[in-house]
């Protein structure tokens, strides 16, 4: 590709093309002269440290940097922390951005009421407050009542309530607190008649179900093995790597010490187990998964038919008698409902766009078809509800629709009117006439309906609305296009930005993507990205790149182990659309991705750095061969495949971003990596720092550092929270620091200015 001269459109305003060249060897739009000079902070290199993967030695010279408590590692975040610093704070308008971000953000958001004994419970947040707050009503119109609040728990908001459970007849409430964004949980138990929190504290809990017995003693939840020499750390901060998930049963008011192991397997030191009790009280569900695949075991237990109940067993030294149903990981299947021994799954049993079926666990060798699966459409979810009707929802090119089904014919009843946009909850139980649900749109910040199935003609009426008032949504409009891939593959994209843009290739644009796992990125609200479309003319684009969920299991699978590199092109093809149609030009064009996607924008980067004007990586996994060592890395080996097989070593070395950084103006005169930003925090135990910081050191040493004269001008930093983790439980005002830091730093490399 050739370079075209910066500012992007040709004679008679034609729009740019996709020969314009983003990261270029001298600062951008004519701005960032002050960046061309930073000083980095040089990090040690350890060329002894080998490992042989397959015959073939790759040096892993920032080794060091995976142990967080070493000193060094310490004194090199410490002074990337300054060095991000020092650039933030030339950052044009990012005070301006942080107020106008803050002031959209304070409106109130609820989540979906439901119904548990007496009372119904909701989540809200006036806005502003660090964690929403859990309320208690006597009926769905009544005044609502704190019943716990997160933000008294800690002084600066880092401690989340992570997941919450009720008892059936709503007497007791559990519920998991998560201190700065970790993954470990500490369960505790309250009454809610009189709100007092009990002695019950259950500790080394992650990645866990909570399901009460109905006779309300207690529940089931899932915690691993104490960790060995935990004295003295700062719980979060680790890497060691999590194995035996248990599932353990708590009678309320014992200590944890007394807690019944009811399911391990000692052969299996990878699997995760997930429990749930069926809507009759009868039965134990347990499903066991192996990774992050939508396969799992199916294993139940009529809990009736155990002598003594649940506290006999801890005199008989016996885990809970489990039936195996399904006992392999062919296929998912996610309980829905049951009429004694008749019981109905949601599954991608042959049909990658799932269906629902039913068997009698009696005669587990006989499956019928329920609902179908669809021709053209994913089907997401079932819950019944209303006695004996299926709530069901699918995704339709990348939005939700709605339907009632019948429960025992599963006919289709009727549709629930809906705008283009996402359900992001519902509630409602089988024993429930009313349900809720939670709609959203990237123009709609949310909306609470309701609909009491039971009425001759049920109605979906509006219970809360809210934010609508914060902006002015008829200043923007969104569509949605469909990109040719490098192998002819239509990609869905959508496009959100101000009516009637002028497609001149003037407009900076950011590019949001992930990719992965059989995660579908359905149309979701955010405050930041319209700040940029109103006040810096920005495009907002998301693209539903394979490896996603968006068309079934088909879509997921065509993105993940040997055929990542569709995800890539994907992006890049996405990207291309955008400056060939007119939207933007290299130079003002930014990624942003997490997790998955911050993987996803280091590789586009490696592959690509040519195309970007900007790159925003969150939390990503940057190490491919050596993510499977850490915390819960081992479970993504179903997405990514592993570097202890061969071929799959040979297909991650090819685009694992700490392996691939390269001089591009070596081979592509004048070429430079984007501005980019490595974003990370301290407590994340899901994508461990150390991926970042080991590409960090990679980026700065082969670009800036390592040679006399370098062509890259481009700063390349990384913003490293402190009390943060991957993301969940966020106080709202780093939420806010995040985005004002980030897009601000986008905005001042792609030179756009802000406009009142």
């Amino acid at each position: 590709m050739l370079p075209l001269i910066k500012g992007g459109g040709s004679e008679a305003g034609k729009p740019a093309t996709a020969a314009a060249m983003g990261s270029l060897g001298s600062p951008q739009n004519g701005v960032g002269m002050e960046f061309c000079k930073l000083q980095y902070p040089k990090a040690r290199r350890d060329e002894s440290v080998k490992d042989i993967y397959h015959g073939v030695e790759i040096v892993d010279p920032y080794r060091w940097l995976e142990d967080p408590d070493l000193p060094e590692t310490k004194e090199f975040v410490t002074n990337q922390v300054e060095l991000a610093n020092s650039v933030l704070a030339e950052c044009d308008n990012r005070a301006k951005l942080k107020k106008k971000v803050t002031r959209l953000f304070n409106y109130p958001r609820y989540g979906c009421p439901y119904k548990r004994g007496d009372h119904f419970f909701h989540n809200h947040n006036s806005g502003l407050q660090a964690q929403n707050v859990l309320y208690i009503l006597d009926s769905v119109d009544g005044e609502a009542e704190v019943l716990l609040d997160p933000n008294t728990l800690s002084e600066d908001g880092t401690v989340s309530l992570s997941i919450k459970r009720f008892s059936e007849n709503g007497e007791f409430l559990s519920y998991g607190v998560s201190s700065s964004g970790s993954d470990w949980l500490t369960i505790k138990v309250m009454r809610v008649k009189d709100r007092s929190v009990q002695p019950d504290t259950l500790s080394w809990v992650k990645f866990t179900s909570i399901a009460w017995t109905h006779d309300h003693k207690g529940f089931f939840y899932n915690r691993y093995p104490q960790p060995k020499n935990m004295e003295g750390t700062d719980v979060g901060t680790e890497t060691d790597i999590n194995l035996f998930h248990e599932l353990y049963y708590h009678f309320v008011g014992t200590d944890q010490s007394e807690d019944i192991l009811c399911w391990k397997d000692s052969e299996h030191a990878k699997w995760l187990s997930s429990a749930r009790i069926t809507d009759d009280g009868l039965y134990l569900v347990l499903s066991i998964n192996e990774g992050c695949d939508p396969v799992n075991r199916l294993f139940y237990c009529d809990l009736t038919m155990i002598s003594g109940g649940l506290a006999s067993l801890k005199y008989v030294n016996s885990m809970l008698p489990l039936i195996k149903l399904v006992d392999n990981f062919e296929a998912q299947y996610l309980y829905v409902a049951n009429d004694g021994p008749i019981f109905t799954f949601l599954t991608n049993k042959d049909a990658p766009r799932y269906k629902v079926i039913r068997v009698d666990i009696t005669k587990p060798e006989v499956w019928t078809d329920v609902i179908p699966e669809s021709e053209a459409d994913v089907l997401s979810s079932v819950t019944c509800v209303n006695k004996n009707q299926l709530l069901v929802c699918y995704i339709q090119d990348v939005k939700h629709l709605l339907q009632i089904h019948d429960l025992l014919t599963g006919a289709f009843q009727w549709r629930l009117p809906l705008d283009i946009g996402s359900v992001t909850d519902t509630s409602g139980r089988r024993q429930d006439s009313e349900i809720f649900i939670r709609f959203t749109s990237f123009l709609t910040p949310g909306i609470i309906y309701r609909c009491d199935l039971s009425a001759t003609k049920p109605e979906v009426k509006v219970l809360h609305e809210v934010g609508s008032d914060i902006f002015d949504r008829s200043r923007f409009e969104t569509k949605q296009v469909f990109v040719k891939s490098k192998d002819g593959t239509k990609v869905p994209m959508f496009i959100v930005s101000g009516k009637g843009l002028i497609q001149n290739g003037n407009h900076p644009a950011l590019l949001y993507g992930y990719g992965g796992f059989n995660v579908s990125l359905t149309p979701s609200f955010s405050v930041s990205r319209l700040v940029l479309a109103r006040h810096y003319g920005a495009v907002v684009a998301v693209a539903n790149i394979r490896g996603g969920g968006e068309y079934g299991e088909e879509w997921h699978k065509a993105g993940s182990l040997l055929k990542k590199q569709n995800c890539f092109d994907d992006f890049i093809s996405c990207a291309e659309y955008l400056i060939d149609k007119g939207y933007t030009q290299s130079n003002k064009l930014c990624i942003e991705g997490g997790s998955n996607g911050g993987l996803l924008v280091a590789a586009c980067i490696n592959q690509r750095p040519e195309l970007f004007g900007c790159a925003l990586a969150h939390v990503g996994v940057m190490d491919m061969l050596r993510f499977h060592k850490f915390t819960i890395g081992h479970a993504w080996t179903s997405d990514y495949g592993c570097s202890d097989k061969e071929e799959d070593f040979h297909n991650l070395i090819k685009y694992s971003p700490i392996h691939n950084v390269w001089r591009p103006w070596e081979k592509l005169g004048g070429v430079q990596y984007p501005p980019t930003m490595l974003l990370t925090a301290d407590h994340d135990d899901r994508v461990v720092p150390l991926h970042s910081l080991k590409l960090l050191a990679a980026l700065q040493y082969t670009l800036c550092t390592s040679v006399a004269k370098t062509s890259q001008t481009n700063p390349i930093i990384a913003r490293i929270d402190r009390k943060a983790g991957h993301g969940a439980g966020r106080p709202t005002q780093k939420m806010i620091d995040e985005v004002s830091d980030a897009y601000s730093f986008f905005a001042t490399m792609a030179g756009a200015p802000w406009v009142e």
